[in-house]
């Protein structure tokens, strides 16, 4: 009583008004199948709301449901209106969502008074690039509450950007628009990160952290308004004790955004760090955030150095920068800070490249004792470009005269030629609408002069030389791009030459985008691939596979390479489990009792007369059917009458060796409990078993 006895006194004696604001008066949401009561003219928008992106366009996101009015219906070219039965104003403000070109009375919604334009809004895009995210929006109608108007959308421009994207359209006592000083935030950086609240599937807004008015770092983040999904972090060690702003481009009026954000010395969830469900547990996965390519790997000074395409920021693909990891024994890695850069050092996004040991320093980068780490990648704002480190790869310089290589293309891999002595180039490009390797030479990295291409190959192409059954007096020339897919031939420095027709394989499923390491001390040429494995509902997303060694060897099909497991997975090596040679008889299995969800599995059988045959893991079965000659999709004709299988399981993964690397799977795994038996079976006809030897295997995370 008394509380409400005091408000009455206010009301009474302070004038204290209690009216609630009037709840908000929907004017469209475009969820429909067609425009309703809408008037449509000419062909830009079609019979209806568009469900989201349109044929032929970028991604459209910023939406809210399932449609949205959407101009770009059979692309830029068309045009036309779409206008809205009369309306009575009843509210001080209208808001709605709007993204698309930026084109006054061309790319636009007005608001109509008496078929005069009185309100008028466009999208903010005018150049190539750009985004199609719809954005809040709003107009003050304060002034016209009570009068009738019409909503005209306006699509009359058909060159680029010729299109307008609108949704949800609503009268309100409030604006949708956040005012500037709830877009930024000042504060002292004093701790070693800032954690970033992420919500997946939230509107991207574009972040900046901006020290002495200039931006440090700028991504684009999926900001929670609250409780977020996942926390992403921002290392501030280089900036601790210095005054810092926090500047985000957009944010929805009541979203916590920048509020919560805070400052710890650990990143959140370090407790759970590498112990997460679907953590792998003996391959690489960088703490939070995606990961795709694997990039500029390189042995220098004792340490694997391996950089890899990296959202730190994001469960998807974004925010291209190169993460960082090290290895002495390419089993057990560690994370260190991020190595280079978008938008603050780089003009643009960080794509995928390559890194050498200038240990000549050709191109004058050395500033000490030190052998300079060069790497080689595509900026996306200007070409191929380089950047320097002098402190064993852990902070880069960007190369002042960026870009070394202008071309339509990307992933340049930089290798040395000794017979030359000089610098090899092998990068993507496209020519003469032709996707090819493009081949440039070079004296000091700097300075590069286009030699020849070889047609038919896509991103990510490598070039390296190995020895055929280890004859170091009878090399090939190997070329190798994102698919897989790969020739033998030879390489003169400047120009490759295929001994056979067409590409081979030796890699399947789940990976893209490999890449060998440069430098390594034996001489040994081992490759890691990007696992498109997906981490449903952890912080982090994908993985890279398990290192391999690459061989040549002449079989009966000619000189073919192959792919096994380096030898290193033996240091995690535990318990062993092994099974009696035997005959399995068909529909018969035996099992093999083990414990964990971590293996090394090595089997040999003889196909003799068997059919089908092989290994469950879990719920999982590993098939070989010896009338087809097919491993599990790949095709593997018997060794001298054996099949023999090297099987790496992790948590969220399976990777498949059959006949010491002929061909070599990775495959998303699920098994949420302890394997206790590995079973051999036998289908249609019986098989022998000559070894099944199962090791458990220790994770790279056990302190």
């Amino acid at each position: 009583m008394r509380c409400c006895w005091s408000l009455a006194m206010l009301v009474l004696l302070g004038g204290l008004s209690l009216q609630a604001a009037e709840p908000d008066i929907l004017i469209a949401d475009f969820e429909g199948d067609d425009y309703g009561d809408w008037t449509v003219t000419g062909e830009a928008f079609g019979l209806g709301p568009a469900k989201g992106t349109l044929p032929g366009q970028m991604a459209v996101s910023g939406f809210e449901g399932q449609r949205l009015v959407n101009s770009f219906f059979q692309g830029d070219g068309t045009t036309g209106t779409l206008t809205s039965p009369p309306l009575t104003i009843q509210r001080k403000f209208i808001n709605f969502l709007i993204g698309g070109g930026g084109y006054a009375g061309e790319t636009c919604m007005n608001l109509l008074l008496d078929g005069e334009v009185v309100r008028t809004a466009t999208g903010p895009n005018t150049r190539p690039g750009g985004s199609e995210e719809l954005a809040w929006q709003s107009w003050d109608v304060g002034d016209l509450v009570g009068k009738q108007a019409v909503i005209q959308i306006v699509d009359q421009r058909s060159g680029g950007w010729g299109h307008v994207n609108i949704d949800h359209l609503v009268q309100s006592d409030r604006s949708m628009i956040v005012p500037p000083e709830e877009l930024v935030r000042s504060l002292v950086l004093e701790k070693n990160y800032l954690n970033l609240p992420v919500k997946n599937g939230a509107p991207k807004r574009r972040m900046e952290l901006r020290i002495e008015g200039t931006a440090v770092r700028a991504f684009d983040i999926e900001l929670a308004p609250r409780e977020p999904d996942w926390w992403a972090a921002i290392d501030i060690r280089p900036f601790r004790g210095q005054e810092a702003m926090l500047k985000v481009n957009a944010l929805t009026p009541g979203s916590g955004g920048l509020k919560i954000i805070d400052q710890t010395d650990q990143i959140k969830g370090t407790s759970t760090l590498y112990d997460e469900p679907l953590r792998p547990q003996f391959h690489f996965s960088q703490k939070r955030g995606w990961n795709n390519d694997p990039n500029g790997m390189v042995y220098h000074d004792g340490e694997y150095h391996l950089y890899f395409q990296h959202n730190p920021y994001g469960w998807g693909w974004d925010n291209m920068h190169w993460g960082h990891a090290v290895s002495q024994d390419l089993v057990h890695w560690e994370e260190l800070p991020i190595a280079l850069y978008p938008w603050t050092q780089a003009v643009a996004h960080c794509f995928s490249g390559s890194a050498v040991v200038d240990a000549q320093n050709t191109a004058g980068f050395q500033a000490g004792d030190e052998q300079v780490i060069v790497a080689a990648f595509t900026d996306t704002g200007c070409g191929e470009a380089l950047a320097y480190s002098n402190d064993r790869g852990r902070t880069f310089t960007y190369y002042e005269g960026n870009p070394v290589v202008k071309h339509k293309g990307r992933d340049p891999k930089i290798i040395w030629y000794e017979p030359g002595e000089h610098w090899v180039m092998a990068v993507y490009t496209e020519q003469e609408n032709a996707r090819a390797i493009a081949f440039y030479t070079s004296p000091n990295l700097k300075d590069w002069e286009y030699q020849s291409r070889l047609d038919g190959y896509f991103e990510c192409p490598e070039i390296f030389e190995l020895p055929v059954d280890g004859d170091a007096a009878n090399t090939r020339w190997v070329v190798f791009a994102a698919d897989a897919k790969y020739a033998i031939g030879r390489f003169d420095g400047k120009t490759f030459t295929p001994e056979h027709e067409g590409t081979h394989q030796v890699h399947w499923g789940a990976y893209y985008a490999s890449q060998t390491f440069s430098g390594t001390p034996d001489g040994r040429r081992i490759q890691i691939g990007w696992g498109r494995i997906n981490m449903d509902g952890m912080p982090f997303n994908q993985m890279m596979t398990f290192p391999c060694q690459l061989t040549l060897r002449n079989t009966e099909e000619g000189i073919r390479m192959l792919a096994a497991p380096v030898q290193e997975i033996e240091i995690l090596h535990q318990q062993r489990h092994a099974l009696n040679a035997m005959q399995i008889e068909p529909g018969a299995s035996v099992s093999v009792a083990t414990s964990g969800r971590l293996f090394d599995i090595r089997a040999e059988f003889e196909v003799g007369q068997a059919k089908v045959f092989g290994l469950q893991i879990g719920d999982t079965k590993i098939l070989y059917d010896a009338g087809k000659a097919d491993l599990m999709g790949m095709p593997l004709k018997p060794d001298a009458g054996k099949i023999r299988l090297q099987i790496l399981v992790d948590r969220p993964s399976l990777e498949i060796c059959g006949n010491d690397g002929r061909v070599y799977q990775t495959r998303a795994f699920r098994s949420d409990n302890e394997i206790e038996s590995i079973q051999v079976f036998a289908s249609e006809a019986p098989v022998k078993v000559n070894l099944l030897e199962v090791y458990e295997l220790k994770s790279i995370w056990t302190k």
